[in-house]
């Protein structure tokens, strides 16, 4: 069954920016959907996101040139009149882009066609996406991810004082929906405690709470984790049903010209900071610690390796931005144990899969990662299933764009079990 129509449009992500989308029209009818996420904390060495810069128009962020290229230059060239095959029409599309970091056609292009191709071929085999992703690249039985939960945002995902990003708490139940349930009781129990603080409970850009300290004399990051940890203790659940995680973004607060960290007002080497982990890990159950040093930090990924990897799962998101020659270099110097997986900084289904078998090949743990600016598009929880990856984030329990995921999920689990 072939393609007969392509269509792109501009629409707008979560957090109010544009971002791409693409429609295949089948032979058939049917009308194959496919939305792409947009990051605000970006890693330099990721796939280029194609943006108009006209000031005038979305403050310079609009997409029009990249769905141009869907209609003009992708959709003639490699989809209409074929039969959606994600495996060569991503080979095309990568050697139609002919750049190394898909600045041509743009990543976001690229992404959204690809996703799109993906979800038509499952639509004609008549299997769900998840089978579909699982049997073409044979990857291990479908497994439901273990979920990691936003609960407090900072970083550039927020207005606060909060240099670390994002403040994670992750349920111990292996069946997913317990897993959910935990979660939200969790996030709803934490909304309490922060009302009884006298503390805020908007939320930033992934659905986590952004509480505004007024205790100069501890780390607003303490200060965080100390919350969390006294909402499990009194958690219904039970403190040792969550544990937490860190994403410290720390490219973001690197000061490359001092070769330093800024946190806060001082100024830390990469052991200053990595000490600073250490004391976090003593004293709250820390059990993942995503981007603790700054993406081009080799030297400082490997002392934290050496510090901390023995107990604590070192991800790798700015560091490697499901790269496999980054990945093979994070290997090489064994800078990390565990690696983000987030399709749009590839651009494409099939690179981001070569992302996730070199790291099952090499027993690195892998999360699919949802990004800050997302849509509704639940593409990552058929991943994350499909390939087995094991875990994966989509922010907080919270907001249609990240609860779109966790539904999808839900509904996973039940054919899985059914």
């Amino acid at each position: 069954m072939h393609i007969v129509k392509v269509d792109a449009h501009q629409i707008l992500d979560s957090r109010g920016l544009p971002t791409v989308e693409c429609r295949l029209t089948l032979a058939d009818g049917a009308v194959i959907v496919a939305s792409v996420p947009s990051g605000a904390s970006t890693g330099r060495h990721e796939a280029h996101e194609l943006r108009d810069n006209n000031a005038a128009v979305y403050h310079g962020k609009g997409v029009l040139s990249a769905v141009r290229h869907i209609k003009q230059v992708i959709a003639p060239g490699i989809l209409l009149g074929k039969i959606p095959d994600i495996i060569a029409m991503d080979k095309e599309i990568i050697a139609l882009d002919g750049t190394k970091d898909c600045s041509a056609l743009g990543a976001n292009a690229m992404l959204a066609v690809s996703i799109a191709v993906i979800r038509a071929q499952a639509w004609i085999e008549g299997v769900e996406l998840f089978e579909f992703i699982n049997d073409l690249w044979q990857f291990p039985e479908p497994m439901l991810p273990r979920c990691m939960f936003n609960m407090i945002n900072g970083g550039m995902h927020a207005q606060s004082d909060l240099v670390f990003q994002e403040f994670l708490v992750i349920p111990s139940h292996h069946d997913f929906a317990q897993s959910l349930a935990c979660a939200d009781d969790f996030y709803q129990q934490l909304k309490l405690v922060l009302h009884g603080a006298g503390l805020g409970t908007a939320i930033g850009d992934e659905g986590g709470f952004v509480p505004l300290f007024t205790d100069k004399t501890v780390f607003a990051e303490e200060q965080a984790l100390s919350l969390l940890l006294h909402t499990a203790e009194q958690f219904t659940w039970g403190v040792e049903s969550v544990s937490f995680g860190l994403d410290s973004a720390a490219t973001h607060f690197y000061d490359s010209g001092a070769n330093r960290y800024r946190f806060h007002e001082q100024f830390l080497t990469a052991p200053a900071l990595i000490e600073l982990y250490k004391n976090l890990k003593g004293r709250f159950p820390l059990v993942s610690l995503e981007d603790g040093l700054a993406e081009d930090d080799w030297q400082g990924w490997q002392w934290l390796m050496e510090q901390l990897g023995a107990g604590v799962q070192i991800v790798g998101d700015d560091l490697l931005v499901t790269n496999t020659k980054r990945i093979q270099q994070g290997l090489t110097q064994k800078a990390m144990n565990a690696v983000l997986i987030k399709p749009n900084q590839i651009g494409t289904v099939s690179r981001t899969v070569e992302a996730i078998r070199l790291c099952q090949e090499n027993n690195l743990a892998t999360i699919i990662s949802h990004r800050s600016g997302e849509t509704n598009d639940d593409f990552i929880a058929d991943l994350a299933v499909g390939s087995a990856a094991g875990q994966m984030k989509a922010g907080a329990p919270v907001r249609g764009e990240r609860v779109a995921k966790y539904n999808r999920l839900l509904w996973i689990a039940e054919m899985l079990e059914g």
